[in-house]
C-alpha cells in the first residue's frame, strides 16, 4: 500500500487517510500519524505525585487528607496503602484501607514507599 500503517487497536490493513487522521473502516478507530509515535494505549503509565512509576502490589502513602464520598470518614495524610490494584479510570488505584474498607484511590494523592 502506500504507507499507510495498519491500525493500532485491530491491526486491520484496510485503514485510509482522511486529511490529517488515519481512520479503520473495520473498528472505527481514528490517529493521527504523531500519535502512533506516541505510548501505545495499552502501554499507559501510571505514576505517583512524585512521578515514581507505579505498579500492581505496590505499597503507596497518601499525601493529603482525603474525605470519603458518601460517609463522615477520612482518610488521614500519612495513610499507608499496601497491594494497590492498578485500573482504568479516573480513579486508577483500586486498594483496601484498614479501618475503611476497599477504596478507589487518585494516583495524584499518594506517594510510593
Amino acid at each position: 500500500m502506500n504507507g499507510i500503517p495498519n491500525c493500532p487497536k485491530c491491526n486491520s490493513e484496510y485503514t485510509y487517510e482522511d486529511g490529517s487522521l488515519f481512520v479503520c473502516p473495520e473498528c472505527g478507530y481514528e490517529w493521527t500519524a504523531e500519535s502512533e509515535n506516541e505510548n501505545s494505549e495499552d502501554e499507559k503509565v501510571i505514576k505517583d505525585a512524585n512521578g515514581n512509576v507505579l505498579s500492581d502490589g505496590d505499597s503507596v502513602t497518601v499525601i493529603k487528607d482525603l474525605k470519603v464520598k458518601g460517609s463522615s470518614l477520612v482518610v488521614k495524610a500519612g495513610t499507608k496503602v499496601k497491594n494497590i490494584r492498578l485500573t482504568d479510570g479516573d480513579h486508577d488505584i483500586n486498594c483496601k484501607i484498614d479501618g475503611i474498607g476497599a477504596m478507589q484511590l487518585k494516583s495524584e494523592f499518594v506517594k510510593k514507599l
